[in-house]
């Protein structure tokens, strides 16, 4: 089975990509997804985050307050380091089930869904591939902003937080454009890079 990771910067289309890869026939594996259960009302990462942190960043709901979390970090990369400490362990525990999971149903491959894959720096030893879905920073801010209704600068510091494009163009085994494409466009990307996959 391979092991395919999947990144791209914030409003990339990183997400449709893995949709289609999904409906391809790939097993999938969403840290952000991963990491959005452990950190929700009873999740097993909010008693570390509590403690660590403080009542402060944790929701009236029981959740992390992501947006707080988010403000914090940036301005204090020690929390984000911290942060990452205690929702990490529990993310990669969770993907070695879906590992398991994708070995029984004999499936071709698993794609890592990991937005912080070139910034991490940890992840690429344990993949075959990794596969950048790319397109400019206007490109990105102007998605960014229509999505999630956040001013420009808010994207544009989230942007400069992560790894810059030539970044993750550089850890590319792959590059799927995803710029100026409609949608049939960029499920023809995604099906030649499927078909290398053995899907």
């Amino acid at each position: 089975m391979q092991r395919i990771g999947l990144t791209g910067g914030i409003g990339s289309g990183k997400s449709t990509v893995l949709q289609m890869l999904a409906a391809m026939g790939a097993g999938t594996a969403d840290a952000d997804a991963i990491a959005r259960r452990v950190t929700a009302p009873g999740g097993v990462a909010i008693p570390g985050i509590l403690e660590r942190f403080g009542p402060a960043y944790i929701a009236p709901d029981g959740s992390l307050d992501r947006g707080r979390m988010r403000e914090h970090a940036f301005n204090d990369p020690s929390a984000r380091t911290d942060l990452e400490a205690l929702i990490h362990p529990w993310v990669g525990a969770a993907i070695r089930e879906e590992e398991d999971r994708c070995r029984a149903q004999g499936r071709a491959c698993l794609v890592y869904d990991i937005p912080l894959l070139v910034e991490s720096g940890r992840w690429r030893a344990e993949l075959d591939r990794v596969v950048v879905v790319d397109c400019s920073p206007s490109t990105q801010v102007a998605r960014v902003m229509a999505r999630n209704r956040w001013p420009e600068a808010q994207v544009r510091a989230v942007l400069a937080a992560q790894a810059t494009r030539a970044q993750r163009l550089a850890a590319a085994d792959l590059v799927i454009c995803n710029d100026g494409l409609s949608l049939e466009e960029l499920e023809q990307e995604v099906r030649q890079a499927a078909m290398s996959f053995g899907l």
